[in-house]
């Protein structure tokens, strides 16, 4: 088959199927157009799931009517200064997104330059561009989508529902939103206002938190950790929520790099880094960072959507995310989100209307006439006297009884605080594991047989070529064949640990390209381990003094609220709180 040159309409499409994925894709790209123009305020609006009509209205700096007629020709833009693409300070710059949104859509576009007396008006109909003519609008831009895919139907079969799209929609909009502060923002879906913002007074720590609260929810305000970090002219700041705010997913998570949100790799991998233990596998943090560096130090131009970046100094971005939030996360000390007590109230409340659980359901099936359950047994509750009334002052309170030898019950001035005395002792024993790492290095023993770990011939050879890093951390490996090595020593720490198992997970990690600091975190993970088998265990009886003890530990060590995987280790139940469930207020 001859080669020949394809029409510019049909090009136009190729395009729009990059540029265009969805409904949420247009509503992304003309907003961004308007932050790009200078707007103060932004309105969104969009029926039957943006497929009937997108509308995005901004009173930015407007387009005359020169300008007005290149805005839909392909690669056309005003944000390029000169042919430098090292130099991106926009938002847009590909001169993509209007010529591929009118070679699908029904694309109007109505504009007034900032300080014209006329506006002008331009349609574009599935490509076909129509005559520029006079319209009636103040300074800004309107730009209207109606009939989204209508020539391209076999896009239209991958659509989901209204629902889902109309909320893909809502998050591009919060996205942008939470990025610029600075500008007012609605959206409205049919005929309700679902989100309306006023702009932010400038100083993100200081103002920024109660509009986050808008988007993330008043619970993110109530939990987050003020972050901010610099190295050189790299520079993160934001809020992050404790380590037990989190969520089945990663919607709740905002990364934003000179302003532009963004969904990279990178910088999901380094909030993982940041948190680490501190949150269960499955669940994803809540937080709002911003990053800046110089824009020659990031390459925006990886993908149509700009969503995906890449950095000139990527590990130092990384290290730079994780350190700010480790130190974030560790200046909380023992604190626990707030919503941990409100969600214990809720299924401790039965909803009127319920009845209570049959007598089957407690195993009384065949003991018709069985006598009230006695007492407890002394083994299954220790009082502990309140001679010591001061001690309740404490952020944690005094004990005062352990159940089935697992929970303490402690007292403070004004609330009731139940701790999993082994879930907070793992932690005490890992934090302390880890600061003697820290400061002294892990001592290493020679193994009196050496381990051989059969790999592929890859990951053998990426380990082999850490070995000197690894060395530096108490793990002596070697080249052992073309697919395997040979390690010789190991940390102390390790005792009888799994060996082959920590090696395979190494060089999984090391694939990510990430380097040593995976190799300390793969450490880490083993300190977790003998932590876990080195703490108070449940099931054993504590004296009182052994119970305060281990309550002052909490409230002197980093991350305690949280066990090894992520768990809490206590909740707190206001006073308060505890009478209302009883009616007493």
């Amino acid at each position: 088959m001859a080669i020949r040159q394809l029409p510019p309409n049909l090009i136009n499409r190729i395009a729009a199927g990059e540029v265009v994925e969805r409904p949420a894709s247009v509503v992304k790209e003309l907003v961004e157009n308007a932050i790009d123009a200078g707007a103060s305020r932004i309105d969104v609006m969009a029926n039957g799931g943006g497929l009937s009509l997108i509308r995005v209205s901004d009173d930015g700096s407007g387009m005359d009517r020169d300008d007005l007629v290149l805005a839909v020709e392909r690669h056309a833009t005003s944000k390029l200064k000169g042919d430098d693409l090292s130099h991106i300070l926009t938002l847009g710059f590909r001169g993509e997104a209007l010529p591929s949104i009118a070679a699908v859509a029904r694309l109007t576009i109505m504009s007034r330059a900032r300080g014209a007396d006329r506006a002008y008006e331009i349609a574009v109909d599935g490509g076909r561009k129509g005559q520029l003519k006079p319209a009636a609008i103040g300074e800004g831009t309107r730009i209207e989508v109606r009939d989204l895919f209508y020539a391209t139907p076999a896009r239209l079969k991958f659509m989901k529902s209204e629902r889902a799209e109309t909320a893909a929609i809502a998050d591009v909009v919060k996205r942008l939103a939470l990025a610029n502060p600075e500008i007012a923002f609605s959206l409205s879906t049919g005929d309700r206002a679902t989100l309306r913002l006023e702009p932010c007074p400038s100083g993100l720590l200081d103002h920024g938190l109660a509009r986050l609260g808008r988007i993330l929810g008043e619970e993110f305000v109530t939990d987050a950790l003020a972050v901010r970090a610099a190295r050189g002219s790299l520079a993160v700041e934001g809020f992050a929520g404790l380590a037990t705010l989190h969520r089945p997913n990663s919607l709740g998570q905002h990364l934003v790099v000179n302003g532009r949100p963004v969904r990279d790799k990178l910088l999901a991998g380094a909030v993982r880094g940041g948190y680490g233990d501190l949150v269960p596998n499955g669940r994803h943090p809540m937080l709002a960072l911003f990053l800046t560096l110089p824009p020659d130090e990031v390459d925006v131009n990886v993908h149509p959507a700009k969503t995906e970046l890449r950095f000139r100094d990527a590990q130092a971005v990384r290290a730079l995310i994780v350190t700010a939030l480790h130190e974030a996360l560790g200046s909380a000390q023992h604190r626990a989100t707030a919503s941990l007590s409100q969600e214990a109230l809720s299924r401790m409340t039965r909803p009127a209307g319920v009845s209570m659980p049959s007598r089957q359901a407690f195993g009384f099936a065949d003991r018709a006439q069985a006598p009230l359950a006695p007492m407890p047994a002394p083994s299954a509750v220790t009082h502990v006297g309140a001679d010591d009334d001061n001690a309740v002052a404490y952020p944690l309170g005094a004990a005062r009884a352990q159940v089935h030898d697992t929970f303490i019950i402690a007292e403070t001035e004004n609330s009731l605080v139940i701790v999993d005395q082994h879930a907070a002792h793992e932690r005490l024993v890992y934090e302390r594991l880890k600061n003697a790492f820290a400061n002294g290095g892990l001592s290493r023993q020679m193994l009196l047989i050496p381990e051989v770990v059969e790999l592929d011939a890859e990951a053998a050879e990426r380990l082999a070529g850490a070995a000197e890093e690894l060395e530096r951390l108490g793990l002596v490996v070697e080249a052992f064949g073309p697919s395997a090595v040979v390690v010789r020593e190991v940390p102390a720490l390790l005792g009888l640990g799994n060996i082959q198992g920590l090696v395979r997970d190494l060089a999984d990690e090391l694939a990510e390209g990430e380097g040593s600091l995976v190799v300390s975190e793969g450490l880490d993970h083993v300190l977790s381990t003998m932590a876990c088998h080195g703490s108070v265990r449940a099931g054993r009886r504590l004296n009182a003094t052994e119970m305060n003890a281990l309550l002052r530990d909490m409230e002197e060590t980093p991350f305690s609220g949280q066990c090894n995987h992520g768990r809490p280790t206590y909740v707190e139940l206001k006073l308060s709180d505890i009478e209302k469930l009883f009616q007493r207020r």
